[in-house]
């Protein structure tokens, strides 16, 4: 008999008491902005050790390459596309953004700026590989910290919470099934996959499912739904 963890089967972001009531406000609890940073914070980081570990660039990084092969586009437009276009798929989804839509942008950018030259990089693939699986585990922390802060989702987060209420699939295989679609469609347009790659992809989903599991049996008063 197999026995399946029951944070794979997290189907929805739990309540906290650091979420907020509303997703789009402009005057939100001070508590739900400290916690949407912190968690921004740490995504950012998971993605700056995933990059220094040199073992393959995220999925969307890919896709983006891709695209730039296909219409000359820098990767930093190709990017700023990709991002517009899963912002307009909102729309169908019924989602709502907020002021940590706009943060994920900037705060998960200069992290990325600033905490990459400080960040070992190795030389040997097993150093290289923890690096990277560390990277994974921090960047699902922190998604889950900002995400039940309830101040809006970044563009591909709110993606995959979209597409979870439509579906009413567990969290962790919405986005592995996500991620896992977007390393497709940037390795046919000429993107490069490296393992990290594929890692991120499989990791991300189940990760992020961890930690609001996780979170919400310390923290919570009701059970998370699954």
């Amino acid at each position: 008999m197999t026995l399946k963890p029951k944070f794979l089967s997290v189907k929805a972001v739990p309540t906290l008491f650091w979420s907020s009531p509303k997703a789009l406000t402009i005057t939100p609890p001070l508590l739900s902005v400290l916690f949407l940073v912190l968690g921004l914070i740490l995504f950012g980081l998971g993605e700056a050790l995933l990059v220094a570990a040199g073992v393959g660039v995220s999925p969307w990084t890919v896709l983006a390459q891709g695209i730039m092969q296909v219409t000359g586009w820098s990767i930093g437009f190709a990017t700023f596309v990709t991002s517009v276009v899963v912002l307009l798929l909102w729309v169908p989804l019924k989602q709502t953004p907020g002021m940590g839509t706009i943060l994920n942008a900037i705060i998960i950018s200069l992290v990325l700026e600033f905490a990459l030259p400080f960040l070992p990089t190795f030389d040997h693939l097993g150093l290289q590989l923890a690096e990277a699986t560390l990277g994974v585990l921090v960047t699902g922390f922190g998604g889950g910290l900002y995400l039940i802060a309830n101040l809006g989702p970044g563009p591909r987060d709110g993606l995959m919470t979209g597409l979870q209420r439509v579906t009413d699939l567990p969290i962790a295989w919405v986005r592995s099934g996500i991620e896992l679609s977007v390393i497709a469609a940037g390795w046919a347009l000429g993107g490069t996959v490296g393992f990290g790659t594929v890692l991120f992809a499989l990791g991300i989903g189940p990760s992020v499912a961890a930690s609001m599991y996780g979170l919400n049996s310390m923290f919570g008063h009701k059970k998370v739904p699954i």
